[in-house]
């Protein structure tokens, strides 16, 4: 018997289809693999990147208007506190205080006189000599045309050159401190609340592969970010090395330790269904019966991922059969 050629074609694929076993009807039971969560201690280390700031950054300004005569630092100078980092022209102060010198050395030459005139005495407290205090003030006065620095650090920027007239409050150099360094963090609105100020932190600069540093939870800031639902977490490192390996702007990584002692259920990673908002969920059998549960989840380990709220003890989860599974659906427990 001769067929026609689109029957022959359509043969092989009729054949398959007939030893197919025939699809489960509505009413029938779906076979499903269990298991019961085991109690155990999960370790949860917590992992965010950020960057590395300075505790103290100084926009340094001179303290009286005047001609620049000397800049002695540049930028990534270092400085100890106390240097003089910039030198303004001292013509007029130098002449105010020398003004000032000679007006006191009258004064208390007038004043030895008066001690034997008691008269002269009181007429020249009674008058406008300048006195010794006058005197300091303008030679502090020449003092202010020394930029000193406040405090250890960097010199990161220069804004003013020798030959330049600047005023008070101008910004002519800018310097950051090295030594503590900050690492700023944004944890997510959901592990927040699980970092604290004993939380143990462990650094990993960038900057130097390899080196992981202590570090301790200095501040939390319970103000979020509307857009990315997160919270600022800063870590201080107080012995971050080598002045200098840990520059202010670099990248560096957190590691928080979450784990709080508290024994967890664990199951497998299959038995987890994630949802497209991100949230999880898993099938539980119950009379012969699939119930979905949401879960939230906890550290991932060796033994499984924990649940923090949505299981028991003692449940039977579906660990194989679940993709395809719905809420109140008769199941077949069969062997793992």
């Amino acid at each position: 018997m001769h067929y026609p050629a689109i029957a022959r074609r359509a043969l092989p694929w009729l054949l398959l289809i007939a030893a197919l076993p025939a699809p489960l009807e509505a009413n029938d039971p779906a076979p499903v693999a269990v298991t019961t969560p085991i109690t155990a201690t999960a370790a949860e280390t917590l992992r965010l990147s950020g960057s590395l700031s300075a505790e103290r950054h100084a926009s340094l300004s001179p303290r009286a208007d005047g001609l620049v005569t000397e800049v002695l630092v540049d930028a990534g100078s270092r400085v100890e506190a106390g240097d003089v980092l910039l030198r303004l022209d001292p013509a007029i102060a130098t002449l105010a205080r020398d003004e000032a010198r000679a007006a006191s050395a009258e004064a208390r030459a007038r004043l030895a006189e008066a001690r034997r005139l008691a008269d002269e005495a009181r007429r020249l407290r009674e008058s406008n000599h300048i006195s010794a205090t006058e005197a300091a003030a303008r030679e502090a006065a020449l003092a202010r045309h020394q930029l000193t620095a406040p405090f250890g650090g960097v010199i990161s920027a220069r804004h003013s050159e020798a030959g330049e007239w600047v005023n008070r409050g101008d910004t002519v150099l800018e310097l950051v401190a090295l030594d503590p360094v900050r690492l700023d963090v944004r944890a997510p609105q959901e592990r927040f609340a699980d970092i604290g100020p004993h939380t143990p932190v462990t650094v990993l600069p960038d900057s130097r592969p390899g080196v992981r540093l202590d570090g301790r939870v200095a501040a939390r800031v319970p103000v979020s970010d509307p857009a990315a639902r997160a919270f600022l977490v800063r870590v201080v490192i107080d012995d971050p090395g080598p002045a200098g390996d840990l520059l202010p702007g670099t990248s560096a990584i957190a590691l928080f330790q979450l784990d709080d002692g508290k024994p967890r259920l664990l199951v497998p990673r299959d038995a987890l269904l994630r949802h497209p908002d991100g949230g999880h969920s898993l099938f539980v059998v119950a009379d012969g019966r699939a119930q979905r549960r949401p879960v939230t989840l906890g550290p991932e380990g060796p033994d499984g991922v924990a649940i923090r709220t949505g299981l028991d003890a003692g449940e039977r989860v579906v660990i194989r059969g679940n993709e395809a599974l719905r809420d109140g659906q008769l199941v077949t427990v069969i062997d793992n």
